[in-house]
């Protein structure tokens, strides 16, 4: 199935706008080294990998093989091809790898997009070794204040609610055999500049913003380009969840 011109059009929009500059993520790289070892060579499974950003962040970082999976044709059209990467069709819930095949999970902002989190959990749990972690990153319901778009657009709050939580995930996971490791707020540089990052933002691609009333997402704006006229040498950083289940 090829992706249609509007599906590349939202592709390209969301590449813009949500994935964050390598250099924004240091703080990524150390969290994930403390939590996990990869060696190079190691199988990571990158699940829902949109265009591929994280996916190449681990094969740089770690010199790891990265199993792109992503069920967007538009967006795995835009995940790098490299020698470590891997890119597959498929969902979270039918994952089209083998059995133990991975030294690790990785979920980053997509456990809310995901149907049947049992399912997934259990799929995960199969193509993993034993043993090997879930690393999620992403935004949870109570433990969001921290990020950008709740700061300037404070109704995303609401949407975020609607997410699973943290207790919710472990019970998923749970039953497929995982526990909770860890869970801890990391910091990324999703713009150099608050006016940067106003400029990045396209409400389309973003479930949060998405979420919002016209006048919500106006007034969030208003409230930005405030900030960033106010502040103009402010690097935009906001925080997200990673939760570590093994």
């Amino acid at each position: 199935m090829e992706a249609t011109a509007p599906d590349r059009r939202f592709a390209e929009d969301y590449r813009l706008a949500r994935e964050i500059p390598r250099d924004g993520l240091t703080a990524w790289r150390a969290a994930l080294a403390a939590e996990v070892a990869l060696e190079p060579g190691a199988v990571v499974l990158d699940v829902g990998a949109g265009t591929g950003a994280f996916s190449a962040a681990f094969a740089d970082w770690f010199g790891v093989r990265v199993l792109a999976v992503e069920p967007a044709p538009a967006m795995r059209a835009l995940i790098p091809r490299t020698a470590d990467i891997e890119v597959l069709a498929g969902r979270a819930e039918a994952l089209p790898v083998p059995d133990g095949c991975a030294d690790a999970a990785w979920l980053g902002s997509v456990i809310h997009h995901i149907d049947d989190l049992p399912a997934a959990a259990r799929e995960i749990r199969r193509a993993l070794k034993p043993g090997a972690p879930v690393l999620i990153r992403n935004s949870f319901p109570g433990r969001c204040t921290r990020d950008l778009r709740v700061r300037f657009f404070p109704g995303t709050a609401r949407i975020v609610d609607g997410y699973p939580s943290v207790e919710r995930i472990c019970e998923f996971f749970g039953a497929a055999g995982f526990t909770r490791v860890a869970l801890h707020a990391v910091p990324q540089e999703s713009a150099p500049s608050l006016a940067a990052f106003a400029d990045r933002i396209r409400r389309d691609t973003d479930a949060k913003l998405r979420g919002l009333t016209d006048e919500e997402f106006d007034s969030g704006m208003r409230r930005l380009r405030q900030a960033a006229a106010q502040e103009p040498d402010r690097p935009a950083v906001s925080w997200m969840d990673l939760l570590v289940l093994a």
